[in-house]
């Protein structure tokens, strides 16, 4: 079976570099979609409150046999529970709905800088105490910006084991990347392949053919190489592979040179800036 990268967190533990994202994925497919991504070789599996499934994750990660040691699971806390006491109950029931005893990353999924008194802060504090009783194996945060993060820097004692933020060569966001590595903070790219709008990229597609891969596979590749964390995600058990095979191969400095020229800064943003986002629905 492919052996995929492991990264270091800033408290010890291990990441795996490739996960299985199921944002989107309807409830009543996700049990079977992640008994499936487990039997492909993923062992890295991303849910949140938000997205309404961790039940059926924790369903299929049961069903399906493989050791609980042997995979990381990550959720993140959902909008509506920043206040302390509501983010303590709420991260019992995500507990309790994957049918697990601790949890591998837990999240603050958006900072809400606009909403809650704009403090984000006790509610990283109260991730803190997750962390240190050992409920949460490593927490950190979503969406954040550089601000944000000095925030937490400033005002708390632990800094972010990660922060999963909007990647894709159209928003490499290379500022907050560089940020995040220059504080000990792993980054996480979400929607790494910006939905597959990129893939019709000539640059991507003569990359793909020179290489005898895919469109998608080459933007995997693109994030691998830049040491993001990524978890594609799809229900087509051929592309669930596909999102897999991309060990086998590398990228050469021209090809990663023309995947990043297609970064349009802060224009290529698909996801309303983080600063702004107040949505708590």
């Amino acid at each position: 079976m492919t052996q995929v990268p492991n990264i270091t967190l800033n408290n010890g533990n291990t990441i795996p570099q490739l996960g299985f994202g199921v944002f989107q994925i309807n409830p009543a497919d996700t049990a079977a979609a992640v008994r499936s991504a487990l039997e492909v070789g993923y062992r890295h599996f991303d849910t949140a409150q938000m997205y309404g499934n961790e039940k059926e994750v924790g369903e299929g990660i049961r069903e399906s046999g493989v050791p609980r040691d042997e995979i990381f699971v990550t959720s993140k806390l959902n909008n509506t529970f920043h206040e302390p006491d509501a983010a303590r109950d709420a991260f019992a029931t995500t507990l309790s709905d994957l049918g697990l005893d601790h949890i591998d990353l837990f999240l603050i999924h958006w900072p809400l800088p606009t909403r809650y008194g704009g403090d984000f802060v006790s509610t990283w504090q109260t991730l803190i105490d997750f962390a240190k009783d050992g409920r949460a194996s490593a927490v950190g945060v979503s969406n954040f910006t550089e601000d944000h993060l000095e925030r937490l820097a400033a005002e708390t004692s632990l800094v972010p084991a990660v922060n999963q933020v909007e990647i894709h060569p159209y928003f490499a966001n290379n500022s907050l990347r560089k940020y995040n590595s220059d504080h000990g903070i792993v980054t996480q790219a979400w929607s790494p392949i910006a939905q597959g709008d990129v893939l019709g990229e000539p640059a991507i597609a003569g990359i793909a053919a020179r290489v005898g891969k895919s469109p998608a596979q080459v933007v995997l590749r693109w994030h691998i190489q830049r040491g993001d964390v990524i978890f594609p995600k799809s229900v087509t058990p051929k592309r669930v592979q596909e999102n897999f095979a991309i060990f086998d191969f590398e990228l050469d400095n021209d090809a990663m040179s023309a995947i990043d020229a297609l970064d349009k800064g802060e224009a290529g943003r698909r996801s309303p800036h983080p600063d702004v986002f107040d949505w708590v629905g």
